[in-house]
């Protein structure tokens, strides 16, 4: 990291999950700014970023049927704030962070890039 960037600590020791290397002046932002991290934290795939500032995370899991005594795959998608000072692009596999709501339907920001990947 370079010197003389301030970064917050957002309280989490994730493995694999390092601060961004940039500085950015977005008050929205968990590492640079004064938005408080609580919750629940998630990992999924980028799916879209075409927002300003948004972006939809995808996640597989799966779901026990008792009946036919089978698991069934689902999957949901969640919009998430990004900071400027993170770039991602559709197919990362990154880490998302529950916080107060910052818009109608986004009450999610992403931590940090753990895996580049490219569309499947």
């Amino acid at each position: 990291m370079s010197e003389g960037v301030k970064v917050n600590n957002v309280g989490i020791g994730y493995k694999g999950l390092n601060p961004p290397q940039e500085a950015c002046s977005d008050p929205k932002c968990p590492w640079h700014g004064h938005l408080k991290v609580r919750g629940g934290l998630l990992e999924g795939r980028v799916y879209k970023t075409r927002a300003q500032r948004m972006v939809v995370i995808e996640r597989d899991y799966l779901v026990y049927i008792g009946k036919f005594r089978r698991y069934e795959k689902r999957r949901s998608r969640i919009h998430a704030y990004l900071p400027p000072c993170i770039k991602v692009s559709p197919g990362d596999m990154v880490l998302i962070g529950e916080t107060r709501p910052l818009a109608k339907s986004v009450s999610w920001v992403v931590l940090g890039a753990l895996r580049r990947g490219g569309t499947e």
